[in-house]
């Protein structure tokens, strides 16, 4: 048997499956249909004509526009039917058309979504993904499965990330690029192939970082991607240089962690 709460606002030509949990002051506009093991939180708005699927929690506040379909099972060829999840957090906005898959087996099962995030017209977050806080998705992004992308980063119209990929905090992906490998926090990525192109410093101000430890964080891109040789080695080398700069240790310790991709660079070639 369904919970709903009785400030619940339902439309008549909605589908409710037995079994799902639906909040106080949900609105659930026409056509809808929302599968027996949804949770929506308090003040969740269905337009009309979305699907809410799979086992999906869906956290306050958060909106889902016309033909979004969201916690459909994984496109993943070894797809299944083993119990997976999707999770999102409070005050996400999922514009026309979003698309967002539940976990596999083989990734943890569980795909999870953070709060405050704006994902535009069919954008597509598939199986595992783990995204961060405040991240926009332009129209048209496609994430594959794997993929980690940090808090407030902005990923431009019709970009498209390989599987298992790491987007930092704060990058910014230019439109219609291929992002084949790991972009750094702070970067800013554009092509096709992918190509740093530098360090996402109107971003970096807009976050309130002062102008010193920005300067700091251009000399630590400077010493890990314009000196010669391995761009990991590189980053450990300057470790201690810039032990007083978190920022720019942030950049450091994402380099040098365990990846199943490469670190995107300067140049038209991984690093």
């Amino acid at each position: 048997m369904s919970m709903i709460a009785a400030s619940a606002r339902i439309h008549p030509t909605s589908l409710v499956e037995d079994g799902a949990v639906i909040g106080e002051n949900v609105s659930i506009g026409p056509f809808c249909h929302i599968g027996s093991q949804v949770v929506l939180g308090d003040n969740v708005e269905l337009v009309s004509h979305a699907v809410v699927t799979g086992r999906t929690e869906i956290g306050r506040g958060c909106r889902i526009f016309p033909m979004a379909v969201i916690g459909g099972v994984s496109q993943s060829l070894h797809e299944a039917g083993e119990e997976s999840s999707l999770t999102i957090g409070e005050n996400c906005t999922m514009r026309e058309g979003v698309t967002m898959n539940t976990g596999t087996v083989g990734g943890g099962g569980k795909t999870v979504v953070g709060s405050n995030g704006l994902f535009l017209a069919n954008c597509h977050v598939a199986h595992d993904c783990q995204l961060g806080d405040g991240i926009i998705m332009s129209n048209n992004v496609m994430l594959a499965g794997h993929v980690h992308v940090g808090d407030r980063a902005i990923l431009g119209g019709g970009c498209a990330v390989h599987q298992f990929t790491r987007i930092g905090r704060q990058a910014f992906i230019g439109g219609l690029s291929a992002v084949n490998y790991d972009v750094i926090p702070y970067g800013m990525l554009n092509g096709n192939p992918g190509v740093l192109g530098g360090l996402n410093v109107v971003g970096m101000t807009r976050a309130g970082v002062e102008r010193a430890t920005i300067h700091s964080v251009r000399r630590a891109y400077k010493d890990i991607f314009e000196a010669e040789g391995n761009v990991r080695a590189k980053a450990a080398d300057v470790r201690e240089t810039y032990v007083d700069c978190p920022e720019a240790l942030e950049i450091i310790d994402f380099i040098t962690a365990e990846s199943d991709r490469a670190i995107s660079s300067p140049f038209r070639r991984k690093a």
